[in-house]
């Protein structure tokens, strides 16, 4: 598929997929920030049946309550001190509803190759899909992976991958995953790595990578058409490390080509020198 239907498919992929979401509330475990927006409802109580934005301070102000604090807990949570509260002063039975409804303090972040990258303030259930089309969609220079950052219960990270094609091209039911507060969504963009190769290849010079690539020392000379008959079997690697010092690491050849050493990973400006044998 080329880049131009590539986009035309995700455009219309992403609409079926916005018109066909159902907002779900996915936030048990989900604890109220600064910021966010919350629906209370009270079926005994209908001057209860509000929308409220959390305050700095972590508090929302109810009608008959007064300031009513809510940050830090879960919507349960919240639900059972406002039905306990409700029961110890107004009535008997009290049946509460809290949905968030705008998740303000942990927003989805998208950046990357996206048309408006920036934070989004999520509302109900979303989607890989439905995200991307909130940030107006990709970009042309959009890369094959995209990135999925997220901070686990235990305080970890972990990083999802989806591939591009995959999630365009028919895999949406398996790679439009849901997407939670605090996400951060990478798309990074491509851009081009050049490799110099020298001495006993076949076409010496400069060879371009996309940064989607893997780069390795076989794919270079692959794309340098191979080494000479004169080639020596040790191949040179030059590097600037981080000090701006050349730093300079010798492959086998024969033992990576035969599986017995790994097939090493370049980068961009690294120098492939190839001398001549002398056997």
């Amino acid at each position: 598929m080329n880049r131009g239907r590539a986009h035309l498919a995700f455009f219309l992929l992403a609409i079926s997929v916005a018109s066909g979401a159902v907002a779900q509330d996915f936030s048990g475990d989900y604890r109220v920030g600064p910021r966010d927006r919350l629906e209370i409802k009270v079926t005994e109580i209908p001057e209860l049946n509000v929308e409220r934005r959390v305050s700095e301070e972590g508090t929302i102000t109810l009608p008959m309550i007064g300031d009513f604090p809510v940050s830090g807990l879960t919507g349960p949570e919240i639900r059972a001190r406002l039905e306990a509260l409700l029961r110890e002063k107004y009535v008997n039975r009290a049946d509460v509803s809290v949905v968030i409804k705008e998740f303000a303090d942990k927003p989805i972040s998208i950046v990357g190759a996206v048309q408006r990258p920036g934070a989004l303030n999520t509302s109900g259930r979303w989607l890989l899909l439905q995200a991307i089309t909130a940030a107006g969609g990709l970009t042309e220079s959009a890369g094959r992976k995209i990135y999925i950052l997220r901070k686990k219960e235990d305080g970890l990270s972990e990083t999802l991958e989806v591939r591009t094609d995959d999630l365009i091209r028919g895999g949406a039911e398996t790679w439009n995953i849901p997407i939670y507060p605090g996400d951060v969504v990478n798309i990074p963009g491509r851009s081009t790595l050049r490799i110099f190769c020298i001495g006993e290849v076949k076409a010496p010079g400069a060879v371009e990578f996309s940064t989607d690539d893997r780069i390795s020392l076989l794919s270079v000379l692959a794309k340098a058409g191979g080494l000479t008959d004169k080639a020596s079997k040790k191949i040179r690697v030059k590097r600037r490390d981080a000090s701006g010092r050349d730093v300079e690491t010798v492959y086998h050849y024969n033992r990576i080509l035969a599986g017995k050493d790994p097939d090493p990973d370049l980068k961009g400006d690294d120098v492939v020198v190839v001398k001549e044998t002398f056997f």
